[in-house]
């Protein structure tokens, strides 16, 4: 994925905060591997609708060209900044550091909103899948109660620590992509591959393909915000990033191989949880249960992972005196405890959106802030060529210009295919935050509540004098 630099160098971000929690256990190479999966994919629950929407080749050339066009250049960018910055908050200092911190608070309120958006899915998707077996929660008040205790569980277990979510995170994985192993072999003699082939272009629901294909494979940068928490993330964060991209496009691309060519087409049928239909066709009954149960479970680990991203982030935000102090307190367990039960009560107040309102909101917001990060990403290499980089993408500052091009491209088609009700929601959103930033500026000046900065984080924008350690040269180490 790039170069990792051979020789040692004062890093920008070497330093760390007392408060970060030096005592306790960082996340190693395979919970980060699996956190980054989760936070990501959590396996081919809901690329259905990439068939139904335009075929099995197009759904099948989509998640090989777009990881291309859109996982790759955000994985790299993820892996450079997130080493040059190796500290939580993520992309909130990326942009800080190269746009100021005004801009980088909106991009840690629209993250974060997109953030907790999503998370609001998952504990509805748990009890869909198991309404089936259960149908008391299919609705009403026991539904309500099951939402209630669901949350409060996984959010549990984010206070418990890191390094527990990144362990469930690697048994729920397996978990989740075993049975589509299993689906896969018993799906082989069943295989026509002219199957594959099958396209309509004058039958293609395009704005639901593109967001299907976006929403399954964004989210890489995400795993930034828990840099902090990383052993020696400098060389950890872009292998888990390699490793991770790999896992998630294998865990997309085989069942949709398997599936499509292993099964006659019936567009209409290839909708969420067709998967299970299309197990219970090939194996049986107990293979139809083992993916159902594997995607309440894949649901239980996004949830911790995605939480886990967006509690540390207002952990990261508050270190750099974005927000009030007390989002920087952390627990025992050295977990940001204001900020996980501010993630949480999100959640809880945004669950009763639908399905299509949640991906299609969070695509316009998430859209957003990936500008923001390409920008801040070229800015810094042309602002601080020099500046220490332990893992560089090898291509120069006009390299990393064209790299941003097509994403970008991307992006515009994304927004443009959005509703106007979702339009004007996301840029309600959006205002919102241009509203908070100066509020708590001038909460901060009259000393209604604490801001601080830690002493510890670099600054790129220092005076020169101040930012000799930062330049990327060699240090003698005795």
């Amino acid at each position: 994925m790039g170069e990792v630099n051979g020789a040692e160098y004062i890093s920008v971000g070497e330093g760390h905060s007392p408060s970060r929690g030096s005592n306790v256990n960082k996340v190693s190479l395979l919970p980060l591997v699996f956190l980054i999966f989760y936070e990501v994919s959590g396996g081919p629950f809901g690329v259905e609708d990439s068939v139904g929407a335009a075929g099995p080749l197009l759904a099948l050339a989509g998640f090989l060209v777009f990881p291309i066009i859109w996982s790759v250049p955000e994985a790299l960018i993820t892996a450079e900044m997130g080493t040059m910055f190796p500290e939580n908050g993520g992309y909130v200092v990326w942009v800080s550091s190269a746009l100021g911190p005004f801009w980088g608070f909106q991009q840690g309120w629209m993250k974060w909103l997109s953030g907790v958006i999503d998370n609001a899915l998952y504990p509805v998707l748990f009890l869909d899948y198991l309404k089936a077996a259960f149908p008391v929660l299919g609705g009403g008040l026991p539904r309500i109660v099951a939402v209630l205790v669901l949350t409060m569980v996984l959010t549990y277990m984010n206070y418990r620590g890191l390094t527990i979510v990144g362990w469930v995170a690697v048994v729920l994985g397996i978990f989740s992509i075993l049975p589509f192993v299993v689906m896969g072999l018993v799906a082989i003699p069943k295989v026509e591959p002219s199957r594959w082939l099958e396209v309509d272009l004058h039958n293609v629901d395009w704005n639901l393909y593109l967001n299907t294909l976006f929403w399954n494979l964004n989210y890489w940068d995400s795993i930034s915000t828990l840099a902090g928490e990383v052993d020696n993330p400098k060389k950890t964060l872009p292998k888990s990033l390699f490793f991770a991209l790999i896992l998630v496009v294998v865990a997309y691309f085989f069942p949709l191989l398997m599936g499509t060519g292993a099964v006659p087409l019936n567009r209409e049928l290839w909708t969420d949880g067709y998967f299970s239909d299309i197990a219970k066709i090939l194996g049986g009954v107990w293979l139809r249960w083992w993916i159902q149960g594997a995607a309440a479970m894949s649901n239980m680990g996004m949830f911790v992972a995605e939480m886990s991203s967006d509690s540390f982030q207002l952990l990261g935000m508050a270190e750099r005196g974005m927000l009030p102090e007390f989002f920087a307190w952390r627990s025992r367990h050295g977990t940001p405890l204001v900020g996980i039960l501010f993630s949480a009560s999100g959640v809880l107040l945004l669950s009763w959106l639908s399905f299509q309102e949640i991906v299609a909101a969070e695509n316009f917001l998430y859209c957003f802030g990936m500008i923001l990060e390409f920008i801040a990403f070229v800015w810094l290499r042309v602002k601080h060529p020099n500046a220490a980089r332990p893992y560089k993408i090898p291509v120069g500052t006009v390299g990393a210009l064209l790299m941003c091009i097509p994403p970008t491209i991307l992006i515009c088609v994304v927004l443009a295919l959005s509703s106007l009700k979702v339009f004007v929601i996301s840029i309600a959103a959006i205002t919102i935050g241009f509203m908070i930033n100066p509020l708590l500026k001038h909460v901060e000046k009259k000393g209604w509540m604490k801001f601080s900065t830690s002493t510890d984080l670099p600054d790129l924008n220092a005076a020169p004098q101040d930012r000799d350690s930062l330049i990327e040269e060699p240090v003698l180490r005795t």
